[in-house]
C-alpha cells in the first residue's frame, strides 16, 4: 500500500515542511511541536562510520511502501534506477544539493550526491583536522572526474569547501603562513579534480583591525592565484560572530577590490549567516531585497553559490547555528523565494543543515524542489 506524502507548503516562519511517513523519531520535532517523521531506512544500508555525517550516503526517499525484507522495489526496477529517475525530475536551471562525505574515497562524494537526489554538491578536499595532508592520489582524481561525467555533474555545480583551520586574515604570522600554503594546496587539488571554484571562510582579525585583516585575506588570494591556474576563490559571507570578516557585504566588496584578478574571485551567500548578520530574508520579498542590496554593494556578477540553511538564532544574533529548512527563525517563505528566484539560476544551492540520526538530506532536497513553481505558457 503506498504511503501518502503530504507537504504543507504554505506555512510561514517556524513551520517544518517534511513528509510525514512511517517512523517517528523520539524527541525530534520542529519549533511548532509537529512530529518529525521519516521512513524506515533501507535494510541493506551500510553502517555509518564514526564521525561521518548521517544522510550523506543514504537512498532517496521513495513514495512506495518501504522494503523491510531487503528485496528490490516491487515494480521490478532497482533502487538505483528509481534514484536515477527521481534525480532527473527537476526544474530547469535549479541545482540543489548538499555537502556530502568523501569517506571511502573522494569519488564517493559523487555517489552520495546521486543517492540523495542532488544536482549539485559540496565536499571537503581532505582532512579538517590537520594542516598537512597526503597528496591527492592521481587514480582517485581520475575516478572522481569519471563519476562526475557519468552522472552529469558540471564543475560549476560542485563547490569544494575550505578547511576550518584556515585563517587567511590572521595577525599571527605562523597561522597566516600555514593558511596561505593551505589555500594554494586546496586550489591545486581543485585543478587536479577538474573543479572550477573553491569556497572558504575569509578569516578573523582577532586582535588586529578589520582593515588589516581584509588586506591579508586579499594578499593570500593573490598569492594563491599566482601559484595556481584558473580556479575561482569564492568568499563566504559570515554571521559576524566575534572578529570574523565577511558579515557585511561591504567587507566582501573590500576584499574583492584588493584582488588583482577579478575573474577569479566570487561570493557564496549563506542564508543562515546573512540572517544572523542582520539581513532579513524571512518576510515575503526578503530574498529580493537582500539580492538587490548585494547587487548594489558587491555585484551579482560575483555571486557563485548559495548555502541553504535555516537559522536557530534570531535576526541579527551573530550566531552561526544552522537549522533544518523551514524549522528555524527564517522560515519556509524565504526558501520558496530562493528556489523561484531567476537570479539564482545555474548556480549550486547547497544544504549544510545539521546531520543527526534518522535525518536525510534527501528529504530537504525533495522539499526544496517541491517548492519550485512550474512556469505556465501563455
Amino acid at each position: 500500500m503506498p504511503i501518502k506524502i503530504k507537504h504543507d507548503l504554505h506555512n510561514g516562519r517556524n513551520s517544518c515542511c517534511y513528509p510525514s511517513v512511517s517512523l517517528q523519531l523520539a524527541g525530534q520535532s520542529c519549533r511548532t511541536g509537529a512530529p518529525f517523521t521519516r521512513p524506515f531506512p533501507p535494510k541493506n544500508m551500510a553502517p555509518r562510520k564514526k564521525g561521518e555525517k548521517k544522510g550523506n550516503t543514504e537512498e532517496v526517499m521513495e513514495t512506495k511502501e518501504p522494503q523491510h525484507s531487503g528485496a528490490g522495489p516491487s515494480d521490478g526496477s532497482s533502487r538505483e534506477e528509481k534514484t536515477s529517475r527521481k534525480r532527473k525530475i527537476k526544474p530547469k536551471k535549479k541545482y540543489i544539493g548538499a555537502h556530502v562525505s568523501i569517506s571511502g574515497g573522494i569519488w564517493k562524494a559523487v555517489e552520495s550526491s546521486v543517492a540523495i537526489g542532488g544536482h549539485a554538491f559540496a565536499l571537503f578536499l581532505g582532512s579538517q583536522r590537520s594542516w598537512t595532508r597526503p597528496a591527492l592520489d592521481t587514480a582517485a582524481a581520475v575516478k572522481f572526474q569519471e563519476a562526475c561525467a557519468q552522472h552529469g555533474f558540471d564543475p560549476i555545480h560542485i563547490l569544494p569547501h575550505g578547511s576550518y583551520l584556515m585563517n587567511c586574515g590572521s595577525p599571527k604570522e605562523d597561522v597566516f603562513s600555514k593558511s596561505q600554503t593551505m589555500l594554494v594546496d586546496e586550489l591545486s587539488r581543485c585543478s587536479a579534480l577538474g573543479l572550477s571554484q573553491f569556497n572558504f571562510h575569509p578569516g578573523a582579525s582577532l586582535d588586529s583591525t578589520p582593515e588589516k585583516c581584509m588586506e591579508k585575506i586579499a594578499q593570500a588570494i593573490n598569492h594563491a592565484h599566482q601559484q595556481t591556474p584558473a580556479v575561482i576563490t569564492v568568499l563566504e559571507n559570515m554571521s559576524g560572530q566575534g572578529s570574523t570578516i565577511g558579515g557585511q557585504y561591504s567587507e566582501l566588496r573590500s576584499i574583492i577590490d584588493r584582488v588583482r584578478d577579478k575573474t577569479r574571485v566570487g561570493v557564496c551567500l549563506d542564508t543562515c549567516h546573512a540572517f544572523a548578520a542582520g539581513y532579513d530574508i524571512s518576510p515575503p520579498g526578503g530574498v529580493k531585497n537582500i539580492l538587490d542590496e548585494f547587487d548594489s554593494v558587491v555585484g551579482l556578477q560575483y555571486l557563485r553559490a548559495i548555502h541553504l540553511n535555516d537559522s536557530k538564532g534570531k535576526l541579527g544574533c551573530h550566531l552561526d547555528r544552522h537549522e533544518d529548512i523551514g524549522c528555524g527563525q527564517i522560515g519556509i517563505t524565504a526558501f520558496r523565494e530562493i528556489v523561484n528566484e531567476p537570479r539564482l539560476d545555474n548556480i549550486p544551492l547547497i544544504l549544510e543543515t545539521p546531520g543527526r540520526p534518522g535525518f536525510e538530506y534527501a528529504e530537504q532536497i525533495e522539499l526544496l524542489y517541491s517548492l519550485c513553481e512550474k512556469k505556465t505558457k501563455n
